[in-house]
Order: C-alpha cells, then sequence, then structure tokens
C-alpha cells in the first residue's frame, strides 16, 4: 500500500514536471534569474549609461532624456523582482497562467518585509517567493473547472507566504555576508583579493549563476573588483588556453560567451582548470592592492560575458582612461597571459595535453 502511494506521489510529480534536485534549483532556475536581472538591472544600467554619455557629449536632449527615463523603468523591474518572478518560474517549465503570476510573486519576495524583520527579500526573497509559488501553481494547475481562479491564487498565496516567512529571513543573511566580505577585503586586501577571485571565478565555470550569488550578496567595491576579474581570468583564461584546440570560435565563444562551455572537459581533465584559476588567484591581489579596482552588483559575476564586467566597472569607476586601461590590463590582457604561460608550463610537465580542451562548436 505504502508503495503504491509511493508511486502515485511520484507519478504525480512527473506528471506535473517537478524536479526536486540541485539541478532544477541551483542550475536551471539560479541561471534564469540572472537571465531576468540582466533583462532589467542589466539594461537599465546600459541605457542609463548612454544616455548620461549622451546628454555629457551633445548636451542634455530628448534622446538622453528618453534613455534615462526607460532605463529607470528597466531597473525598478529589478527592484520590484518582476522580472527575477518571470525568468525562475519560466525555468521550472511553470504554465503559462503560473509564469504571469509570478511577476507577483517576484515582486512580493524582493518587497515584503517579514515578521521582525525590517528589511525586504531583495533578489534572494524573490527568488524563493518565486520558486515555491511556481512549484504550487504547477501541482494545481488545469486540476479544476475553475483553474484561471485556483492556479494564479495558489500560485500567489504561496509566494505571499514565502515572501513573509523566507525571503526577508534568506536576504538579510545574504546581505550580512555580502557585508562581511565587503569589509574583510577591505580589511585584508591581498588575501581576500586571491580568496573572492578564486572563488566567485570557479563559479562561474561551474553550472550554477556567479552573477546571481554576487547580486544577492549585494557584493560591491574591491570585492566586487577581484569577483570580476577571477571571472575574467576564467573566461580569458579559458578561451586563450583551448585556442590551439578550438579556434577563433572556442576563443569567441569561451571569451566573451562563458567558460562554463569546459565543464564536460574539467570533469574529464582536472587539470585544465589550473591556468585560468592560478591566473586568478595572481590578478585578484592586484585588482585589490595596486590597483584599486571596484564594480557593482551586477557586473562583478559576470567578467567578459558580454563585457558586461567591464560596463559595470565603468559605470561605478567613471568611464576616463586611466580606467580603461585599467580595465584592458586586468580584464583581458593579464588573463590572457598568464593563463598561457601556465598552460604551456603544465602542458611540458604532461598535465595538460592536446584535446583536453576540446569543445563540440
Amino acid at each position: 500500500m505504502e508503495n503504491e502511494r509511493l508511486e502515485e506521489k511520484v507519478g504525480f510529480l512527473k506528471r506535473k514536471n517537478i524536479e526536486i534536485s540541485a539541478k532544477r534549483y541551483l542550475q536551471d532556475a539560479l541561471s534564469a534569474m540572472a537571465l531576468g536581472l540582466f533583462a532589467t538591472l542589466l539594461m537599465g544600467t546600459i541605457l542609463d549609461v548612454l544616455g548620461a554619455q549622451t546628454a555629457n557629449l551633445f548636451g542634455e536632449n530628448a534622446v538622453s532624456t528618453f534613455l534615462i527615463e526607460i532605463a529607470a523603468v528597466a531597473k525598478n523591474m529589478m527592484i520590484m523582482g518582476a522580472g527575477i518572478g518571470v525568468a525562475v518560474a519560466t525555468a521550472l517549465k511553470a504554465p503559462p497562467l503560473v509564469i504571469y503570476s509570478s511577476v507577483v510573486t517576484g515582486a512580493m519576495g524582493a518587497t515584503l518585509t517579514g515578521f521582525g524583520i525590517t528589511l525586504a527579500g531583495g533578489p534572494a526573497g524573490a527568488f524563493i517567493a518565486a520558486a515555491l509559488g511556481a512549484e504550487f501553481g504547477k501541482m494545481v494547475s488545469k486540476e479544476t473547472k475553475v483553474d484561471i481562479l485556483v492556479t494564479p491564487a495558489v500560485t500567489i498565496i504561496i509566494g505571499g507566504i514565502a515572501a513573509k516567512l523566507v525571503g526577508p529571513g534568506v536576504g538579510w543573511c545574504l546581505y550580512r555576508l555580502g557585508d562581511a566580505i565587503m569589509a574583510a577585503t577591505v580589511w585584508q586586501p591581498f588575501f581576500f583579493g586571491i580568496f573572492i577571485a578564486v572563488v566567485v571565478g570557479l563559479a562561474l565555470t561551474a553550472p550554477i549563476s556567479s552573477a546571481a550569488l554576487c547580486i544577492m550578496l549585494d557584493l560591491s567595491g574591491l570585492a566586487a573588483g577581484a569577483a570580476t576579474v577571477g571571472c575574467c581570468a576564467q573566461m580569458v583564461g579559458f578561451a586563450v588556453a583551448s585556442y590551439r584546440e578550438n579556434g577563433v570560435g572556442g576563443l569567441v565563444a569561451q571569451g566573451i560567451g562563458t567558460s562554463m562551455l569546459q565543464v564536460s572537459n574539467i570533469i574529464k581533465h582536472p587539470w585544465i582548470l589550473v591556468p585560468p584559476t592560478l591566473a586568478g588567484a595572481i590578478i585578484g591581489p592586484l585588482s585589490t592592492c595596486v590597483f584599486h579596482m571596484t564594480n557593482i552588483p551586477v557586473g562583478a559575476g559576470m567578467g567578459t560575458c558580454g563585457f558586461v564586467g567591464s560596463i559595470g566597472t565603468f559605470t561605478d569607476m567613471g568611464f576616463s582612461l586611466d580606467v580603461l586601461w585599467k580595465v584592458l590590463l586586468l580584464h583581458i590582457v593579464l588573463p590572457a597571459v598568464l593563463a598561457f604561460i601556465i598552460d604551456r608550463i603544465m602542458r611540458r610537465m604532461g598535465l595538460i595535453k592536446d584535446g583536453d580542451y576540446k569543445l563540440d562548436l
């Protein structure tokens, strides 16, 4: 009897496309959350910079005013959590009514405060509220004759409960952790420059979202600068080290796409992870101690992916020739040179062989 009930529950979850796994939540949903952030906060930031620079070059005009206005709306969609809600529900393969209702659950998760916690859940709260609301919404979807009422109601109510009970606490913990990391980086810029560059860089190459992580931690300042160069070291490092195997296509796909493409090769040949990671460990303290690079949360975990890390750096530090050459040096030149040298040394030692980096492009 118990086995039959268990089989029924498993069958129900499978029929509703509900998969309780680290891959579904930490890889699929978290990565989708990052896309939601890019479509709102990132694009808003880029448009805001374009509007401001247009005004600086040509004086305030209709184009600059328009760009700044729409940028404010785009960024507000992240602050309100709407973009995150839709992205997470889509990644969880929710039906349309649940996706549309997740606009509300994402907003509640980002903006509602909890019982005894005055801090809103922020991006983490939006993620939790949208994920829980979507999963429960999927359970009841098309199970009644009044689906148009039941499905949105369940999605929003469950999402609201999560937004009040869970989101603020998780958001508070992540914000405080981010504050601690930033304070520690100021206190010990050398060692934490190494630590952050390596950890966030590895998170970028792993099948999780380093960008979402940095945004949930609200990472900024020197810590964000170290995170950025760590990500750049992974992307540019893999692109350059694997050029012999993957050519120009691999250079572009990894250099401004993602180093995550190498995950299967890393599992088979772990030594290939050393050149970009060691490059990040070297550049990290240069970023914090020598060049004092900073960034904003949305750029911290992106590296050279679409040049978002560099755009974030210019947003935080201002666009000037001094900042430009620092960005070129730390984000592109040093990662390329160091990873290339370390890779060639390891090839001569027999630790890395031709074909270890090969991608099916």
